[in-house]
């Protein structure tokens, strides 16, 4: 009998990580899931090793110590990571740029890009060693397209974007593959995040249409993965059908 593959997904407590975690156990993956929040971290791995073997790492991509730390503390069975999920990722404020919070920027930079670099710094080398190996990149409409008062939130994702390309060239040699997906609007807690904890604003975000759901974005990583080894879906951008760019949307008025 084949060996099931190893996903290692970042961010799995919530939107699109928890979708693709449940996804990929229903699909014969053994999967490692991360994030910070302990508690929705053990109850999801209670509902998913019915199906699966499950792994938990519960730690804060942004802590390049403990990143490397929980990595290494993976036994011989776990560390053959077949699939990277580079999911976690925020916003925090919408605001213009000279009136932006610093530690707002920090938090999206830290998390956003040097978390991305923290976790694949960690799993690289075993690909690399094993000359195979899938990394996927949760990026956005925002690293494609700057809009009003995103600044920082967007350079964060078109630095997700050139390090994606970045990773493709350099992991060529060894027969790794890397995607990048692009999201536009899906219904997450990322604008409850944004909006420190608004409800109400955030749920105005995707009133008047249809937006993606996490599922939606669960079911290309599923099917990116399981091409055939000499096919590679190297950069994709998804949009709810209301969404034809970063900022227009059609919206009904109710």
């Amino acid at each position: 009998m084949m060996n099931r593959r190893i996903a290692f997904i970042t961010g799995a407590t919530s939107g699109i990580g928890e979708a693709t975690a449940r996804l990929l156990a229903k699909n014969n993956f053994k999967l490692i899931l991360c994030g910070r929040r302990e508690d929705r971290l053990k109850e999801l791995a209670q509902e998913l090793e019915l199906i699966t073997a499950i792994k938990t790492l519960s730690f804060d991509v942004r802590n390049q110590a403990d990143v490397k730390k929980a990595i290494e503390s993976l036994d011989s069975e776990w560390k053959s990571i077949d699939v990277l999920l580079n999911n976690a990722g925020n916003a925090h404020g919408l605001d213009p740029i000279q009136t932006g919070s610093t530690d707002d920027w920090d938090a999206m930079m830290d998390i956003n890009v040097k978390g991305l670099l923290y976790v694949s710094k960690a799993i690289m080398p075993g690909m690399v060693e094993r000359k195979a190996g899938h990394i996927i990149n949760i990026g956005s409409i925002a690293g494609k397209e700057v809009y009003a008062n995103g600044n920082v939130y967007c350079a964060s994702k078109f630095a997700v974007d050139a390090l994606t390309k970045g990773m493709r060239i350099d992991l060529n040699p060894f027969g790794i593959k890397v995607t990048a997906i692009h999201p536009g609007l899906v219904e997450t807690e990322f604008s409850v995040v944004r909006f420190k904890g608004d409800a109400e604003r955030a749920n105005k975000v995707y009133q008047g249409f249809t937006p993606l759901y996490g599922s939606d974005i669960a079911d290309l990583i599923l099917f990116t993965i399981t091409r055939p080894s000499h096919v590679v879906l190297a950069d994709m951008v998804v949009l709810p059908t209301a969404q034809a760019s970063a900022t227009v949307v059609k919206k009904e008025v109710s």
